[in-house]
């Protein structure tokens, strides 16, 4: 079967839309990434997987060990969203005009996402183009409680 074949139905995989976000506060940057590969994996401790592409905003500071939030887009308010499904000079702050707070852990808490979770890596792989994190659940917020979270369905599993 063609590679194209395969990844039509990959692609249908729905997934929700996330900022995740994460700021070192000791040179006072914030950075952040689009991402639709995120799951719960374990109950005990609460543990979460992501998927990032090595080079994206944000991997660095993640790898280091720096805590982060996974901001969950949710139908209410989907403002925010444009800036980083476009992309952005990694010059710049991308949270300049994005109302947000910091969280008890670190955590850059965008104010107009359904909710968020501060989370810490635990460890990684790299089975392919990506890398898998594993990190743990270290605190949970949520702010737009009667919104729904985004659905997102690609046109194929082999693009974004």
């Amino acid at each position: 079967m063609l590679q194209s074949a395969k990844a039509d139905s990959v692609g249908h995989i729905p997934s929700g839309l996330f900022i995740v976000a994460v700021s070192d506060p000791s040179t006072k940057s914030i950075d952040g990434y689009l991402a639709s590969w995120i799951q719960q994996i374990s109950f005990n401790p609460l543990m979460i997987s992501l998927a990032i592409k090595p080079g994206r905003p944000a991997y660095d500071l993640i790898k280091s060990g720096k805590n982060f939030a996974i901001n969950i887009v949710g139908e209410h308010d989907k403002t925010y969203l444009k800036h980083f499904w476009k992309g952005y000079d990694p010059q710049t702050n991308p949270f300049q005009e994005i109302p947000h707070e910091f969280g008890e852990n670190g955590g850059v808490l965008i104010k107009g996402a359904k909710s968020s979770i501060e989370c810490r890596l635990v460890s990684s792989v790299s089975p392919g183009d990506h890398e898998v994190i594993f990190a743990e659940v270290l605190a949970s917020y949520s702010m737009n409680e009667e919104s729904k979270p985004m659905v997102h369905i690609r046109k194929s599993g082999a693009s974004y």
